[in-house]
């Protein structure tokens, strides 16, 4: 019985600085974003489309993986 409390404990832990982790990626990505999604003076080709889809992916993996990782920790809790 005592084994699955650790187990437990360490899955909250582990939960809770993924939760840490991409919360922090975020506001990495936040810092940089003109770096990172900005126009690149290499692909003269890439217009504002191909741009909003880099952005609208990174967003959409990013929040996902906020929810999966808060929602779990949320609830080991």
């Amino acid at each position: 019985m005592q084994d699955h409390a650790i187990f437990f404990v360490a899955l909250r832990y582990i939960f809770t600085g993924l939760l840490l982790a991409s919360l922090l990626a975020g506001l990495v990505v936040f810092r940089h974003y003109q770096q990172l999604f900005g126009i690149d003076p290499q692909q003269p080709s890439e217009n504002g489309g191909a741009r909003l889809y880099s952005k609208t992916l990174i967003f959409s993996i990013w929040a996902h993986a906020v929810a999966l990782t808060g929602g779990i920790a949320w609830m080991m809790w």
